[in-house]
């Protein structure tokens, strides 16, 4: 059972926010939100709430609907309720039955950390001819298909 402390921000249920959220502890979104979420903490999207996002969190609960990437480095639950439109990396995942998702999985212990990346600007001392380092091969997306989604 979840507590007031699990979540001490709430955005509420008539709310809409446009931007960027950070936080370090749990954030429930009950209303509307629009940008790019950034958290070392959870992130709960309750059911009713809209959100149209980037989303780059530790643990995500996914209730409402969210339109955009999950990146997703411990766990990534999405509830009965939950409505999903984007690609999902997480190192574990949980999918109640109901939940209705389009998109590609990635789940796996290196999933979250195999999540692009921008490439770093070149150093000033590495010499202009020298081979630029190749990022590690990523694993393939496996697209899944919900049945009566996109009808």
């Amino acid at each position: 059972m979840e507590n007031a402390a699990d979540f001490p921000t709430v955005l509420g249920p008539d709310a809409r926010f446009k931007g960027e959220l950070t936080f370090d502890k749990g954030v429930r979104i009950l209303g509307q939100f629009e940008g790019h979420v950034r958290s070392k903490g959870t992130l709960h999207v309750a059911d009713g709430a809209r959100v149209v996002a980037q989303i780059e969190a530790a643990n995500v609960r996914i209730d409402g609907e969210v339109k955009g990437n999950v990146v997703c480095s411990e766990k990534l639950q999405l509830a009965a309720t939950c409505r999903i439109e984007g690609d999902l990396r997480a190192t574990r995942l949980e999918m109640n039955d109901g939940a209705q998702f389009v998109g590609h999985v990635v789940v796996g212990a290196a999933a979250a950390e195999s999540a692009p990346r921008r490439e770093a600007q070149p150093s000033a001392t590495r010499a202009p001819d020298a081979p630029r380092p190749r990022p590690a091969p990523t694993p393939e997306p496996m697209p899944v298909a919900m049945p009566g989604v996109g009808r």
